[in-house]
């Protein structure tokens, strides 16, 4: 097995070998959207995209309290139902995991092996932080904000409860909302029952799960999850740069049908629509454009779904008989294309390169 050293915060080496019985064992506990569920506007809770760090913890609604505190001027605790009687809203949300796309950096991280279903889109729905953070009062030498949640493990040799900051001018964004409700009904328990954070526009991890406690700190945050993971790291010793938001993507539904195995597909010869959707945490989609076997055209995009939800498009193929390749690749309206080849990076983060999908077209 050929691998490259590793540093203590990572989960494994870097290797370039097929799965190892760690990644597999992952992927049984987590699982990627299946790509036919891009054709739903809304993903369905149990095939979201899931990632879990460490164990599901089972929450009693009832005594489950969140506490405010930290750096604040007046300590808060609420319960589910005081939160749920305050200001409601629901957004539309598309989530995607940071580590989406690991599988295909060569050589990879030993993590979580996502391909491209590390992703979903629903409705939460919830009560906005930012007011909660004003009654509490933050200092005005606060910095960040810190969020914990209830599920707890050791990765990097250091035992923790799963925990992640943002900079109080994040925090304070009228779109985080402290969800209870995906998709019109209660959190299912592996995604964070009785409420989680939700950061529009950001990669997953920042919206923490299992939600416990939420403090203001007039230091920067240095937990393991802020600080060793969820990095953009050049090199075993870099640092990096934090993950933030969500890079520009599109993603095709697969036409046709699968082949068991390796999933490449079979389309009859004649007109086919192709569909997907795209997406960017920075900015709206403006542009999605398709290749068949290297030529590159535009499709046609829907009407928007919102500020913070996927958008879908189409394209019309004539497709003849023999082997094609086909790829989608979006632009966000600040320019922000998605590159043709994975950019490496220590920790597979962020790799948003352009799909590749295998058709035969049957005469």
């Amino acid at each position: 097995m050929k691998t490259l050293p590793t540093p203590a915060t990572q989960s494994g080496p870097v290797t370039d070998v097929p799965l190892t019985a760690e990644e597999l064992q992952l992927a049984s506990r987590n699982h990627a959207m299946p790509l036919e569920m891009l054709t739903a506007d809304r993903t369905p809770a149990g095939l979201h995209y899931l990632l879990t760090h460490f164990d599901v913890p089972l929450i009693d609604a009832g005594a489950w309290r969140l506490r405010i505190g930290g750096a604040v001027h007046r300590p808060l605790e609420f319960s589910l139902a005081q939160l749920q009687a305050r200001e409601q809203r629901t957004l539309a949300v598309t989530l995607e995991c940071a580590g989406n796309g690991r599988s295909l950096i060569k050589p990879r991280p030993v993590s979580q092996p996502w391909i491209y279903g590390g992703v979903g889109t629903a409705d939460w729905t919830g009560t906005p932080l930012a007011p909660l953070l004003a009654e509490a009062g933050v200092d005005p030498e606060a910095v960040d904000v810190v969020f914990t949640g209830a599920d707890r493990g050791v990765q990097g040799g250091e035992e923790q409860s799963y925990a992640r900051s943002l900079k109080v001018s994040e925090a304070t964004s009228r779109d985080v909302l402290l969800a209870y409700a995906m998709n019109g009904a209660p959190l299912p328990p592996q995604h964070g029952f009785p409420v989680r954070l939700v950061v529009p526009g950001w990669y997953g991890m920042a919206s923490v799960k299992w939600l416990t406690g939420i403090e203001a700190s007039t230091v920067p945050y240095t937990g393991f999850q802020q600080m060793s993971s969820y990095r953009y790291n050049r090199s075993e010793t870099d640092p990096g740069d934090p993950v933030t938001r969500i890079k520009v993507r599109a993603l095709m539904v697969p036409p046709g049908i699968p082949d068991f195995m390796t999933r490449n597909r079979l389309v009859d010869a004649g007109p086919v629509r192709l569909r997907g959707r795209a997406w960017s945490g920075r900015a709206p989609i403006q542009q999605v454009k398709v290749a068949v076997d290297g030529v590159w055209s535009e499709a046609q995009l829907d009407p928007p779904d919102g500020e913070y939800a996927w958008r879908g498009w189409t394209f019309r193929w004539q497709a003849e008989a023999g082997g094609h390749q086909l790829r989608c690749r979006a632009m966000d309206a600040l320019g922000q294309v998605q590159p043709l080849e994975p950019e490496w990076n220590y920790l597979g983060m962020g790799n948003n390169a352009v799909q590749t999908v295998t058709v035969t077209v049957r005469p």
